[in-house]
């Protein structure tokens, strides 16, 4: 199966993005060209393109969106739009009046493109659960305007940026500290948060290495606005989890409009991920860690396989277990790691994705299907799961030193023709031997 997403671009010319295209073929994202909407239609007709970047200069925003979104259905296209205002092209997940850096469009891209997936997961798992008789309710958004936290000191531009976000409808809470940011963020639920990139950027980087090892957390997309045009790499900040970073030069309501974008996306993702746990407690579930069971994963992994097979989309499946470290292999005997595994594998459903689905295998052995995602992505993602677990110390009982769980992981994508119970068994054997 190709694994490989699919980006149309629609341009007259290369001008304004040939160069962001460049970029996003070597970041794994292979770009198609359209040179008008006619040519992009056809492409969309024949092609199932994950997503789209537009050259909005000459075009009519409102017309092209609609013209796009209906020659991809009734799949649901992502539509970045660059070189365009606000006033332009609304129904577009994303405008920039300039082109991004690579691996910002690619991330956001990847955002956009995992909230279609979750949207379709949660389809998915509606029909599983109907098939066992139980209701999956829709996702409740809540009525509460959209939190966001701003971070850092008093700058006229940070402010300004804080007020077009309140004007948009935001309710806003400043922190000027680090330390007052963490106060406010286990005290309430954000929907973002946005971290000021002063002469010295370390606050901000400190506050996202912070929140990045906190499984609560560790979802709230964090936005970097930077003071000045000093050299920063801006390729480090995504990977330090930064879901986007806005330069100096770009306006005030641009930035807060990219802000609430993510903030909106989260909540949507956030209110999917309650409307899901709250099953957990269903006799469908593992009774200690609300996990899928055996059979029910079984079940779900035949549908979402189904799923990926007719959207010609990757599927992953990861196998983690226990690893035989000699604190776990002590923590046995008083049944300490029996006591463990209920906050394991709440842990392990908070970090997964709203679209992935964690099971409970065995005693110490756990799954996740990973829709849209290739081998590599797969393991890596099991890998940060089994990272954060690592960072969290379990009580061993009285006189005896906390212990931590580490995981193996196994990995395995599914092959064309290849069975759902197959893709499972390849992801198991390729556990390292005990």
């Amino acid at each position: 199966m190709d694994s490989d997403p699919r980006l149309l671009v629609v341009a007259a010319d290369d001008a304004l993005i040939g160069p962001l295209c460049e970029g996003l073929d070597q970041l794994g994202w292979p770009t198609m060209t359209a040179r008008t909407l006619n040519a992009a239609e056809l492409v969309l007709s024949d092609l199932s393109v994950d997503a789209a970047v537009v050259d909005a200069r000459g075009l009519d925003g409102q017309d092209a969106v609609a013209r796009l979104r209906a020659a991809a259905a009734p799949r649901y296209l992502p539509i970045l739009m660059v070189g365009s205002s606000q006033a332009e092209g609304r129904d577009v997940d994303l405008m920039m009046s300039s082109p991004p850096h690579p691996a910002q469009a690619a991330l956001r891209l990847e955002q956009l493109t995992r909230a279609g997936i979750a949207e379709e997961e949660f389809r998915l798992r509606q029909a599983t659960f109907a098939a066992h008789g139980v209701t999956l309710n829709a996702p409740d958004l809540g009525e509460t305007p959209l939190q966001i936290l701003t971070a850092g000191a008093a700058d006229r531009r940070f402010l300004a940026m804080a007020n077009a976000l309140a004007a948009a409808g935001a309710e806003v809470v400043a922190a000027p500290t680090p330390y007052t940011a963490f106060d406010y963020l286990h005290e309430r639920a954000f929907d973002a948060a946005v971290l000021w990139g002063g002469q010295d950027q370390a606050p901000a980087l400190s506050i996202a290495s912070g929140m990045k090892r906190n499984t609560r957390l560790y979802h709230i997309p964090l936005i970097l606005y930077l003071r000045g045009t000093a050299e920063v790499e801006l390729a480090d900040l995504f990977r330090r989890g930064f879901a986007d970073v806005a330069a100096a030069e770009t306006p005030e309501d641009e930035t807060a409009e990219r802000v609430l974008a993510l903030a909106r996306n989260h909540r949507r993702r956030q209110a999917i991920r309650r409307a899901l746990d709250s099953v957990r407690g269903s006799d469908l579930m593992d009774s200690a860690t609300g996990l899928f069971t055996r059979d029910l994963f079984a079940s779900h992994l035949a549908r979402v396989a189904e799923g990926a097979r007719s959207r010609n989309r990757a599927l992953s499946v990861c196998v983690l277990r226990v690893s035989e470290s000699e604190p776990v292999v002590q923590s046995r005997g008083g049944g300490w790691l029996d006591r463990a595994m209920p906050q394991i594998g709440a842990m392990v459903s908070r970090l997964v994705r709203v679209e992935d689905t964690a099971a409970r295998l065995g005693p110490e052995l756990f799954a996740l299907i990973l829709p849209a995602t290739g081998a590599v992505a797969a393991r890596l993602a099991a890998e940060r799961i089994s990272a954060v677990i690592a960072c969290t110390a379990f009580d061993a009982g009285k006189d005896r030193s906390p212990f931590v769980v580490e995981f193996d992981v196994g990995v395995a994508e599914m092959q064309q023709g290849e069975t759902p119970a197959a893709v499972l068994e390849r992801a198991s054997a390729d556990l390292p031997r005990p």
